[in-house]
């Protein structure tokens, strides 16, 4: 059983009443897509949607004869937002016919690395003219099985404090440890550099979380997996309809970068409001988004 199928409100299903579900997706799926795979099969991916734009999506190939292989399935989130406007890269895993997006987002300082959801869009345009291949972007989601509320610490002062890190992080600027100099963006004035140089110090000895409010950190060895902590802007408390789980749905500010977080209810810790931060470790999927979708 997939690990993240808790996050979309499968959490205590067994594996006999799954193989059901996963039938009745295939048999009635409320999104069907096609394409020809690397290999030049029938590719497809059916979705059965069972709440607030989450669900489980299965791909397999179609035979001459018509019969259906699925391969395997995993739980989904749509993102509702655009993420990043950033370019992004396709590249293919090595044991079966799924994607990552791999995009260099200067706003987190790491590479981002997401599962990709809309495959069979992607292998239907590998095709197409060059400018109708072109990705713009991405709607980022992610699934989380642990997570927990903080309460802000945002004033007016760690506002600023933010803004610089984010400017240094987005620049490419940080403290150089070698010869004792630091780097520091040149438009930056006296009074955000004092900031600057007095976030360096309270490293030295406070708690993290006191003084930043937001982090995005690779998590575990799978690569698109993270460790992230965030600002709440919206959320919304649903249920999975099959199973009537409680499922909420984040709107997260990460590094300056929004993106939704699908949790179960008995998974987090804590009640999300507007202004509270999220810290947990989630697996980020997305859709990569073409010129006429932006």
């Amino acid at each position: 059983m997939h690990k993240f199928l808790r996050a979309v409100g499968f959490s205590d299903i067994k594996k006999e009443e799954f193989k059901k579900i996963c039938s009745q997706i295939a048999d009635n799926p409320t999104v069907s897509k096609t394409a020809i795979d690397s290999e030049g099969n029938q590719f497809l991916e059916v979705s059965g949607e069972f709440g607030d734009s989450f669900g489980v999506t299965l791909r397999g190939t179609t035979a001459k004869d018509g019969t259906t292989e699925f391969d395997y399935y995993y739980p989904y989130i749509h993102g509702s937002k655009i993420s990043t406007l950033e370019s992004i890269d396709v590249e293919k895993y090595a044991e079966k016919e799924a994607y990552a997006g791999i995009c260099e987002e200067m706003r987190l300082s790491v590479t981002l690395i997401f599962y990709l959801q809309n495959v069979a869009e992607y292998l239907n345009r590998l095709d197409r003219p060059a400018q109708e291949r072109q990705i713009n972007g991405a709607k980022l989601g992610a699934l989380s099985t642990e997570g927990k509320i903080l309460l802000p610490i945002s004033t007016e002062g760690q506002e600023r404090a933010e803004r610089i890190l984010s400017e240094c992080r987005e620049m490419s600027y940080f403290m150089t440890a070698g010869d004792g100099g630091e780097l520091l963006p040149e438009h930056m004035g006296i009074g955000d550099m004092d900031m600057f140089y007095m976030l360096s110090r309270r490293y030295m000895d406070e708690d993290i979380l006191s003084i930043i409010n937001t982090y995005f950190m690779p998590y575990g060895v799978e690569n698109d997996q993270y460790t992230i902590m965030g600002q709440i802007i919206d959320f919304a408390l649903t249920e999975n309809r099959l199973s009537g789980e409680k499922i909420y749905r984040l709107e997260i500010k990460c590094n300056n970068m929004v993106f939704c977080v699908c949790i179960n209810q008995k998974d987090l810790l804590g009640e999300p409001q507007v202004g509270r931060r999220f810290k947990g470790d989630i697996w980020m999927q997305g859709v990569v988004l073409y010129k006429e979708m932006v």
